[in-house]
């Protein structure tokens, strides 16, 4: 017998659908994710925990036409398998292939690039209030995650939308987890919604004023009529949402797809917001992501039938390990070393550090803004807090790394981890922007090591150094080079070369350090002589390596990120101030967005890996 999936091809498809029919696709779409993600990697606990949601919101609305509207996207893998892209799925997260995220340019059915958290209400705003001036009808539905829900930029939608009125229909997707636990005051909110005992009391004191609308007393009947439901129907009087004007559902099981349709298709029909709490399980299906959700969050390859990793864990450590055992040491010599992050505790490698220093360790939930915020008053009261955020994510915090932490000279580290290509999670989680975006900061000192070491050096240089300092590292292992057990200060603004040549020079930054070298062998085979310098500093620029560079025949330079306004930049800008007109070769990423894919592979097709290094400068010495 055949699988319903296999019968798929839209939406329109699962209209057609009875309540044990979904349940049955539910459960091979399921099977599917974890089938695929098994030797693809991707977002496995949070798409299994959202599967039946999508099918209850695709099952009552009429995509394209009606939004969709994700927040992160990770979550979206059932929203692919019924929206005509099975077939491919087992291309995801793989060069060439399917996103595993929503991209309006792989499908009609994604509204817009998701990836990053808590803007898919501002979205689902705007779409709304397009809507309306138009004059046209679409339905408007976002989904949203509990710990998305958290952030600063979801709290300013929801403002808007109380305030507007427009008709919008919010599921919050309530699985009390990002990566890491969710932590804050809205969590224990949410919890305490789930688990009141005083269930009777708040239903009887809410039904009143939820029946004086046509949703609410939709609401009420339902609550009376479905089988053992009664004690989830409440909405506490002191309810957040319905204070900000939007009415809010009880609580509803998020794998009960017969009961979110009942509540979901009168909300659709409602005139104003409405927001409907869902609880998940997250990894449901499959039981080693719901044991461990936070490493199925995120999953490389993995075995089915155990769940345990098929990716040889030999070799060198990644640059997450070593700077968080760097830092535990550092803060276990200096009390007022502080570690903030933004729900990535195990991410950042922080976990050790929180467990050693618990008071000292603060995970402020999605909201990177207030993490450097945070940082800021920390220093100004005389700690030494380092803010430990990939790449992608910390780029929604400039404004507080300008005026919170360079205006004032605070003395804040910027732990920048997963700079530069990341692979397989494409254009919204590349750390291609950190070197720009630290470069013209007033005042902001910028390092990037170029092996394990270095990185050592650099977090103990930054946390002694006046005013703030970053320190970027890539996703992934290191070069293999020991970690020394005492650090040294590293002389502010001061290269290594590492290699001596005479015909051409590469001023490498970062993990660029290793391909050059690279390159720089392949080269001699052919008699030409490279002579290659680990910059080590971003900002400060060594100008004395720059000028002696000049000197050779040919000066490349090559980053892990974007070249506007990047580090080439500031090389070709040292040179131009000095009055040296040198043949420059700036690598690094040009004007465009990188796809998803193996990182090497990628790296090779932007030219910065060994090879693209080399026929650079075999190109400009001819």
């Amino acid at each position: 017998m055949g699988r319903i999936l296999d019968a798929i091809s839209s939406p329109a498809d699962i209209k057609v659908l009875t309540d044990g029919e979904l349940a049955i696709l539910a459960q091979e779409i399921r099977e599917q994710i974890i089938a695929t993600a098994s030797h693809t990697g991707g977002h496995v606990a949070s798409s299994l925990g959202a599967v039946d949601i999508i099918l209850a919101v695709h099952s009552l609305i009429d995509s394209p036409k009606d939004r969709f509207v994700f927040d992160v996207g990770h979550q979206a893998y059932a929203h692919k398998l019924i929206t005509g892209r099975r077939d491919a799925f087992d291309t995801l997260r793989q060069f060439g292939g399917i996103s595993g995220f929503p991209r309006p340019d792989e499908s009609p059915y994604d509204v817009h690039h998701s990836g990053h958290a808590s803007d898919s209400l501002s979205i689902a705003l705007g779409l709304a209030k397009a809507r309306d001036l138009r004059g046209s009808d679409e339905k408007v539905v976002a989904l949203i995650g509990d710990a998305s829900l958290a952030g600063g930029m979801a709290f300013e939608a929801l403002n808007t939308i109380g305030q507007l009125q427009l008709p919008v229909v919010i599921i919050l997707n309530d699985n009390e987890m990002s990566i890491s636990r969710n932590v804050g005051a809205l969590v224990r909110h949410l919890g305490a919604i789930r688990s009141s005992a005083s269930y009777r009391q708040a239903r009887d004191q809410s039904q009143e004023r939820l029946e004086e609308s046509a949703f609410g007393r939709a609401v009420v009947n339902f609550g009376r009529s479905a089988k053992d439901s009664i004690k989830q129907f409440f909405v506490p009087d002191t309810m957040m949402f319905e204070q900000l004007g939007i009415l809010c559902t009880p609580p509803i099981d998020g794998h009960n797809i017969p009961a979110m349709r009942a509540i979901l298709k009168t909300a659709l029909d409602s005139d104003g917001p409405v927001l409907m709490h869902v609880v998940t399980k997250k990894g449901k299906g499959y039981a080693p992501a719901v044991a461990d959700p936070e490493r199925f969050h995120g999953v490389g390859t993995f075995d089915i039938a155990t769940g345990s990793s098929t990716k040889k864990l030999s070799g060198p450590q990644s640059y997450t390990e070593v700077f968080g055992k760097a830092l535990v040491r550092e803060a276990r010599a200096d009390e007022h070393i502080v570690a903030i992050t933004a729900a990535m505790q195990s991410g950042t490698g922080l976990k050790a550090f929180a467990k050693e220093f618990p008071d000292r360790f603060i995970d402020v939930g999605i909201a990177e803004e207030n993490a450097v915020g945070m940082a800021a008053g920390l220093a100004l009261s005389g700690l030494k807090p380092v803010v430990a955020i990939y790449s992608t994510f910390l780029q929604r915090a400039i404004d507080q790394m300008i005026i919170d932490c360079a205006l004032p000279k605070s003395n804040v580290v910027f732990a920048i981890d997963r700079a530069g290509i990341v692979g397989e999670d494409g254009p919204t989680h590349h750390g291609v922007y950190d070197i720009t975006y630290c470069r013209m900061v007033p005042g902001m000192r910028v390092l990037a090591p170029s092996n394990e070491a270095e990185l050592a050096c650099a977090l103990h240089t930054a946390l002694r150094l006046e005013g703030p300092v970053a320190v970027r590292y890539p996703r992934g292992t290191g070069v293999g080079e020991q970690v020394p057990d005492r650090p040294t200060m590293l002389v502010e603004g001061e290269s290594s070369v590492v290699r001596e040549g005479s015909d051409a020079a590469v001023l490498a930054f970062g993990d660029r350090v290793a391909p050059a070298l690279q390159a720089a062998e392949e080269l001699a085979e052919e008699g030409v002589s490279v002579r290659v310098v680990d910059m080590r500093w971003v900002k400060p620029l060594d100008e004395q390596a720059i000028v002696e560079a000049a000197e050779t025949k040919l000066v490349v330079t090559v980053e892990n990120g974007i070249i506007s306004g990047g580090a080439g930049e500031g090389v070709l800008q040292v040179l131009a101030k000095r009055g040296l007109s040198a043949p420059v070769r700036v690598l690094g990423i040009d004007d465009l967005n990188v796809p998803h894919g193996k990182p090497d592979k990628l790296l090779a097709d932007l030219g910065i890996d060994a090879k693209g290094i080399a026929a650079a400068i075999r190109a400009g010495l001819q």
